[in-house]
């Protein structure tokens, strides 16, 4: 076993900080698809690290139909969106409402379909949602942000409105990215795909685009003031980040505050990724996978110049999608660790975060065989998560 430290001086004392136990061994022991090799020591492949405390997992209900993206309402239930474009709210104890009515048709064909979902800070007040999903518009698809009021009997969403596309449209059914999260001031970020095809992947890149980003938008769909590129030629003012591939996954570190996001990589390269204003997250200039028929992408490059290297990334793939800070006190070691449902990896990966580098990863509910769509924490302290088999899990002290 090995401990990590470091040292601090606050206010003239020496503050000792512990990084979690880890051992030398990774929780991967697949070989990876390439020989790339990291840009600094941690970046991937870090040491495991296991709970301690006692946990179990439960599964509340097995009746939903691929269910992609899970929040908690203020009074403890979890709202829940179903890929095909259905709404439901399940109680703690696992019942299901009837369908919620009142949404925009969705396109559920490949990727595409009913995805992310946030509440409004206020929802006790004003009952808004606001959620994220692939529509037919002229010329394709894209990915659309959706918002509307939850009815008092809870049967259908009202005045639901669209807000925001993220244009220009393709005809293609992969990468609609899809992740929504409010932030501190009330407004949204936003993640989008770059549609996957080669002619789209250059989207990535293109400031006069929507595909592959990080959108920032109010909750009306404007750009919000201040951003990276507000008042740039040839760019749109709604963007925060590019060179993303396809953001499945946002949430807010509960201590700094930063934002976090992950995507998919090809074959190997899925990123875990530290979101700052105006930064170039490289797609599809620079990765760490590869293409699915085993050809190098690109220049085969993994570093330049101007664009950011991922905090954390897998070789091979997990398929990161939906995930969580932790911020509760029922199990005191998950503080602020980071949790991820992963697809193909068929686990949640329990990432530990010390300034912004990960230094300890562990894989949760591996012997469940389900590709873990998202996971949320639950008002009581628990961790819920959803899988495309269509399971609601709570992730519990024993």
């Amino acid at each position: 076993m090995k401990k990590a430290a470091l040292f601090s001086l606050v206010l003239g004392t020496v503050t000792y900080v512990s990084y979690a136990q880890q051992t030398a061994t990774s929780v991967e022991t697949k070989a990876p698809n390439s020989t790339y090799k990291p840009a600094f020591e941690g970046q991937t492949r870090i040491g495991a690290v296991k709970t301690k405390t006692p946990y179990a997992s439960k599964v509340l209900t097995e009746g939903l139909t691929s269910p992609w993206g899970v929040k908690s309402l203020p009074d403890g239930r979890l709202i829940i969106t179903e890929k095909g474009g259905n709404l439901r709210i399940a109680k703690t104890t696992g019942e299901l409402s009837k369908p919620i009515t009142g949404l925009p048709a969705v396109n559920s064909d490949g990727q595409g379909g009913l995805l992310g979902i946030t509440i409004d800070p206020a929802f006790e007040k004003n009952r808004m949602v606001y959620w994220t999903f692939s529509e037919n518009v002229d010329g394709g698809t894209v990915t659309s942000v959706g918002k509307g009021k939850l009815a008092a009997n809870e049967s259908k969403i009202e005045g639901a409105t669209v807000i925001y596309r993220a244009t220009p449209a393709h005809k293609g059914t992969l990468h609609y990215g899809g992740r929504i999260v409010f932030d501190k001031s009330g407004n949204l970020f936003v993640s989008t795909g770059e549609r996957s095809d080669i002619v789209t992947r250059p989207q990535a890149q293109a400031l006069n685009s929507s595909l592959g980003k990080i959108i920032h938008i109010t909750t009306d769909g404007k750009p919000v003031a201040g951003n990276p590129f507000e008042g740039k030629a040839d760019a749109k003012p709604e963007l925060y980040s590019y060179g993303h591939r396809n953001v499945q996954g946002l949430a807010f570190h509960p201590v700094t505050g930063d934002l976090f996001s992950n995507e998919f990589g090809p074959r190997g390269g899925d990123e875990v990724n530290r979101v700052q204003a105006g930064k170039n997250y490289g797609w599809p200039t620079i990765t760490y996978g590869i293409e699915y028929s085993g050809k190098k992408i690109g220049e085969a490059i993994q570093q330049q110049e101007g664009l950011e290297q991922p905090v954390y990334y897998w070789d091979p793939s997990v398929s990161p999608s939906g995930m969580t800070f932790y911020s509760g006190n029922m199990i005191p070691e998950w503080k602020n660790n980071l949790f991820i449902g992963c697809l193909s990896g068929m686990h949640i990966a329990r990432l530990v975060i010390e300034n912004n580098k990960v230094v300890g990863e562990e894989r949760l509910l591996t012997e469940e065989f389900q590709r873990f769509r998202d996971v949320t924490q639950g008002k009581d302290g628990a961790l819920y998560a959803v899988t495309d088999q269509g399971r609601l899990y709570r992730i519990a002290k024993k």
